[in-house]
C-alpha cells in the first residue's frame, strides 16, 4: 500500500485510540507531516526501535509497541514452552506513555500465554538487564528512549543474558514483527485478568533488593568511602527520570553522606521541564547542579539520562568554575582507579580484560597496558562488550575489570550486561574521595593521568538527516568517504583504513589484513601522527557520525590538532 492507503485505514478506523484520531485530524492537510508518519514502519534493529511519538506506523504509539511485542511471542512460540513459563521481564522510564507501553506488551504476551513480570513504577535500563538475569526469564522489553527529547519514546528488547538482543535473533524478530503488518488485528488480553491468572506478575522491591545487594559490591576500598564519604560534597542530578531512588539509595548503602539531588530535577516528569534534552552529555543539562554546586562548593557533579544508563560529570577547577569530563576521561579516570586499586589491595586478576567500543579514546589503552591488562576492542553498541563478558566466563581466558563506550556508558561488574549509571555513579564517587584523601579532585587526578600518558582529546560529531530522504543522504556520505577516501586529513597522512563492511584493513603500501569482528557499516582511517577518524551512521537515529581521537604533548595542543582535524572532515564533507 502507499502512504495515503495505510494513513486511510488509521483515519478511517473507529476504534483507534482518541488521543491519535485527534493528532490525525489536526494534521489533515498537512501532506509533508502526514507522509512522515505513514510513509514506512518504524525501524526496528538489533538496538529495538526509537522514534517521535504519535500517529501512523513510523511513530511510537501503542500499535506499534504491540507489533513489536507480537514478533518478540511469535518467535518465542517457535521455541520450547519451558521459554514461554520463563517469561519477560518489562521495564519502564518516565517518559510519556511508558507505563502505557509496558503494559500493552504484557498484554500481547499474555495472548500469547507467555508469563511477564512488570516492574510497578518506572525503574533503569540497567536495573531490567539485572532482572532478566536474576528472574532467569528468556527476555526483557525496555520501554525508554534515552536521552532522546521529550518527543520520544522507545521499545527495545534483551536476550537471556541480560544483554540486549544479539543480531541473530534480533533478525528473527524483525521478521516476525514485519508479519504482523495489520496492526490493528494484534490481540491483547485483559490485563487484570493476566494478573488474576498470574500470567502477569507485578514487580519492585524484591529485586530493587537484589540489585542494589550486588551493587554494594562495586566498592573497592570500602574504608576510604567510609572515610571520605561522611564529608565529601557531591551532587547528583538523575534529570527526572529513573535514576533517582535507585542512585539515592546506592550511595547512601556505599556509605556517601553529604549529597545532593538536585531538587527540581529529582522529580520524574517525562516533559523534562528543566533541559531541552535531558542529556548527561550536554552542559545545558548541568546548569541547575552547577547554580548548587557553586552553593555548596562541591567538588563534583554528577548527572545520569532518564533510563540510568549513561552518567557524565563535571568537576571544580582551580578558579571555582565546573570543566564537564567527556565520557572518554570519566572512562579513563574510573579505569585507571579501579586498576590501581585492586593492584594496592593485591586482587588484579593476571588475566584482567578492559574492553571497550572502537570508537573509544586510547587514553584507556595506555592505561590499561601500564597495569598489564588486556584491551579489546569491539563494534559500537554494548551488547558486543556483553559478548565478550560472556565469552570470557564460558572459556575463562579473561576476568572483566570495566567495560565503556565514548558515550558515556560504563559497567564495572558484569551482574548487569548493559551501561550501568548506577554502579557508576558509585565508582566515580569512590574515585572522587580517592583523590580528595590527596587533596585533590577528579579535575587533579585528570591532569595527573594526562602529564603520565600524554594529552589526548576527542570529539564526536553528529549529523542528523531526518525524514524519507535522511537514510539516503547518510548512505551517500559513507559511499563517499568509501569509495573517495582521502589520503590525508589536517596535513597528516592516512596510513591505513579500515572498513568494518568488508571486514578489511589496507594499508598504504597496498597491504591487507582481516578483521576478526562482525561486519558493520564504519569506517576508521588510522593517521601517522596515531590520530584516528571513524565514521559511522547511528543504530538508533537518523543520524551520521564522525569521530576524531588524537593525542599531543600539550593540552592546547592535542585540542588544536581536534579542531584541525575536525575542520578537515567538514571541508571533505562539503567538497
Amino acid at each position: 500500500m502507499s502512504w495515503k492507503d495505510t494513513y486511510t485505514v488509521w483515519k478511517n478506523n473507529n476504534d483507534l485510540e482518541s488521543s491519535l484520531k485527534q493528532e490525525l485530524d489536526d494534521l489533515a492537510g498537512d501532506q509533508e507531516a502526514l507522509e512522515d508518519a505513514f510513509y514506512a514502519p518504524l525501524e526496528f534493529g538489533t538496538a529495538g526501535m526509537r522514534g517521535v511519538l504519535g500517529a501512523g506506523i513510523n511513530r511510537m504509539n501503542i500499535y506499534t509497541v504491540r507489533q513489536a511485542t507480537e514478533g518478540l511471542a511469535s518467535f518465542m512460540e517457535i521455541l520450547d514452552d519451558e521459554v514461554k513459563q520463563r517469561g519477560v521481564a518489562i521495564s519502564y522510564d518516565s517518559r510519556h506513555h511508558s507505563q502505557e507501553f509496558a503494559y500493552e506488551s504484557a498484554r500481547v504476551l499474555g495472548v500469547h500465554g507467555i508469563k511477564s513480570f512488570v516492574f510497578e513504577s518506572l525503574r533503569p535500563t540497567p536495573e531490567l538487564s539485572f532482572t532478566v538475569r536474576h528472574l532467569h526469564t528468556y527476555a526483557g522489553i525496555m520501554i525508554t528512549a534515552s536521552h532522546n527529547p521529550k518527543e520520544y519514546n522507545g521499545y527495545k528488547i534483551y536476550g537471556e543474558d541480560g544483554a540486549q538482543m544479539p543480531p541473530k535473533e534480533s533478525d528473527l524478530i524483525t521478521k516476525y514483527i514485519r508479519q504482523a503488518d495489520d496492526l490493528f488485528a494484534i490481540k491483547v488480553a485483559d490485563k487484570e485478568q493476566l494478573i488474576e491468572d498470574q500470567t502477569l506478575t507485578v514487580i519492585g522491591d524484591e529485586v530493587d533488593r537484589a540489585y542494589l545487594s550486588e551493587v554494594n559490591n562495586v566498592t573497592i576500598d570500602h574504608e576510604l568511602v567510609e572515610k571520605e564519604g561522611q564529608t565529601m560534597k557531591l551532587i547528583f542530578s538523575p534529570l527526572h527520570g529513573t535514576g533517582a531512588m535507585l542512585g539515592e539509595k546506592a550511595l547512601k548503602q556505599a556509605g556517601f553522606k553529604n549529597f545532593t539531588m538536585v531538587p527540581e530535577q529529582a522529580v520524574t516528569d517525562g516533559d523534562f521541564p528543566t533541559v531541552k534534552k535531558p542529556n548527561p552529555e550536554d552542559e545545558a543539562a548541568f546548569d541547575l547542579s552547577i547554580k548548587l554546586g557553586k552553593k555548596q562548593n562541591a567538588d563534583l557533579l554528577i548527572a545520569v539520562d532518564p533510563d540510568a544508563d549513561r552518567l557524565g560529570a563535571a568537576v571544580r577547577q582551580p578558579d571555582g568554575q565546573y570543566q564537564l569530563l567527556t565520557g572518554n576521561q570519566i572512562a579513563a579516570l574510573m579505569l585507571n582507579y579501579i586498576l590501581v586499586a585492586r593492584e594496592n589491595a593485591g586482587t588484579l586478576p593476571e588475566n584482567a580484560a578492559v574492553v571497550k567500543s572502537i570508537v573509544s579514546s586510547e587514553f584507556a589503552t595506555k592505561i590499561a597496558e601500564k597495569h598489564n591488562t588486556k584491551m579489546v576492542n569491539v563494534l559500537t553498541g554494548f551488547k558486543f562488550i556483553a559478548e565478550k563478558i560472556k565469552e570470557f566466563q564460558a572459556n575463562d581466558s579473561q576476568t572483566f575489570m570495566f567495560g565503556f563506550e565514548e558515550s558515556y556508558g560504563y559497567l564495572t561488574k558484569p551482574f548487569v550486561r548493559d551501561k550501568d549509571a548506577i554502579q557508576s555513579l558509585v565508582m566515580l564517587a569512590e574515585v572522587a574521595a580517592f583523590y580528595r584523601e590527596q587533596g585533590k579532585n577528579l579535575y587533579d587526578g585528570l591532569q595527573d593521568l594526562f602529564k603520565e600518558y600524554g594529552y589526548f582529546a576527542e570529539k564526536t560529531i553528529s549529523q542528523t538527516f531526518d525524514g524519507i530522504k535522511g537514510a539516503s543522504q547518510i548512505d551517500s556520505l559513507m559511499a563517499k568517504f568509501r569509495d573517495e577516501a582521502p589520503t590525508k586529513f589536517a596535513g597528516y597522512t592516512v596510513t591505513a583504513i579500515e572498513d568494518f563492511e568488508k571486514s578489511l584493513k589496507t594499508f598504504v603500501d597496498g597491504t591487507v589484513e582481516t578483521i576478526d569482528l562482525p561486519q558493520a557499516n564504519v569506517l576508521k582511517y588510522l593517521l601517522e601522527d596515531g590520530t584516528w577518524i571513524a565514521i559511522r551512521p547511528s543504530g538508533t537515529e537518523p543520524k551520521i557520525k564522525f569521530y576524531i581521537g588524537t593525542q599531543a604533548a600539550t593540552y592546547e595542543k592535542a585540542q588544536q590538532k581536534r579542531a584541525d582535524f575536525e575542520s578537515a572532515i567538514n571541508q571533505f564533507i562539503n567538497e
